[in-house]
């Protein structure tokens, strides 16, 4: 084996005992409360993104986090790559990788490429850092649209096409995407296209004066390496999977949200302060993160407080408004209180 294939591939493999399947939305939420002890002891001040990132992951999507250098991204992304066992192991598959972008960077530097080993007089390939179950993309328009266009595929279809082969993702698969405001000198706007991969995109705040004074207090313990926290258990890689089955099956969505989804997306499409209106891929995606939502509320079922609390992150970054339209999540807001009106009285009536 050669040095540069060692560089993707874990020493090791630890065989773990494999834990019973989750079958039902008890066992599911326990997974929503693994993760969420161990990031809210990772990160502090973060508990809505925190949120965010557990449903965007049982929903089977990927995250966009608008932030500024030192606001706890990379530890929050570290953090969730910790909290995962990986109980199938492979060899081109690791639990997180981090890809720091930047205008030199290449597609094959984020796919990975094909190398000649002199050795054995073959060409093998080298994956590149998706191949890993977290992803942590850092400052993504940072990078040309040649670049940003490499995760295309991957974020959407769970696979790479290199040489002319195409290559498999684990179904775990997860991208959390770190962006500089578009204000910042050297940045590259994301396509549409590729802003439409993501779930949701958040815009991170500083945190509130109490948890930055319990940052401060624990610098030096932070600065140490952490000792094995047993008391707060992690999940495997098929508990997630699992979790993602059970929320499909067992989270009811009832026709009158389906009609609601339809209804504010048709607003958004005949607004004039909107040039571009939701599609119905949007849509679409909208359904597993409302069932996951709910899970995360231990609740069974999809009601409009699911919707009003991801709409902004879901629809926000999708419409494209025209000049003078106001701030967008003021807009969403407008748009899709006539709908949600409406379903509040056929609830009522029914």
């Amino acid at each position: 084996m050669t040095e540069m294939q060692s560089d993707f591939q874990q020493s090791e493999h630890i065989t773990y005992e494999k834990a019973p399947p989750i079958t039902d939305l008890d066992g599911a939420y326990g997974v929503v409360s693994r993760i969420r002890g161990r990031l809210r002891r990772a990160v502090r001040g973060r508990d809505d993104v925190i949120e965010a990132v557990i449903i965007a992951m049982l929903g089977d999507g990927h995250i966009l986090l608008e932030d500024f250098p030192g606001s706890g991204k990379t530890t929050l992304a570290k953090a969730l790559g910790d909290c995962i066992i990986d109980d199938m192991p492979h060899d081109e598959i690791v639990a997180i990788r981090r890809i720091q972008f930047t205008p030199d960077l290449l597609p094959a530097d984020v796919t990975g490429t094909t190398i000649f080993d002199p050795n054995s007089n073959k060409f093998f390939f080298r994956p590149g850092p998706v191949f890993a179950h977290v992803v942590l993309a850092d400052e993504i328009n940072r990078t040309s649209p040649k670049v940003q266009s490499a995760l295309l595929e991957a974020m959407g279809e769970k696979q790479v096409t290199v040489d002319n082969r195409t290559r498999q993702l684990d179904p775990l698969f997860f991208v959390i995407a770190t962006q500089n405001p578009l204000d910042f000198s050297g940045t590259f706007p994301l396509p549409s296209a590729q802003l439409d991969r993501f779930l949701f995109k958040i815009r991170m705040n500083h945190i509130p004066r109490e948890a930055e004074l319990e940052v401060l207090a624990s610098i030096r313990t932070r600065r140490q390496k952490p000792a094995p926290q047993e008391d707060l258990p992690r999940v495997t890689r098929t508990e997630i999977l699992d979790a993602r089955q059970v929320i499909e099956e067992h989270v009811h969505l009832a026709p009158a949200i389906r009609e609601t989804l339809v209804d504010i997306a048709e607003v958004t499409r005949n607004d004039p302060r909107v040039i571009q209106g939701l599609s119905t891929r949007a849509l679409v995606l909208m359904i597993p993160a409302l069932q996951a939502r709910a899970l995360t509320q231990h609740r069974n079922y999809v009601t409009d407080e699911d919707v009003r609390a991801l709409a902004l992150h879901t629809f926000g970054h999708r419409l494209e408004l025209a000049p003078g339209a106001g701030e967008v999540g003021a807009l969403i807001q407008e748009l899709m209180a006539g709908p949600l009106e409406a379903l509040a009285r056929r609830g009522a009536a029914s």
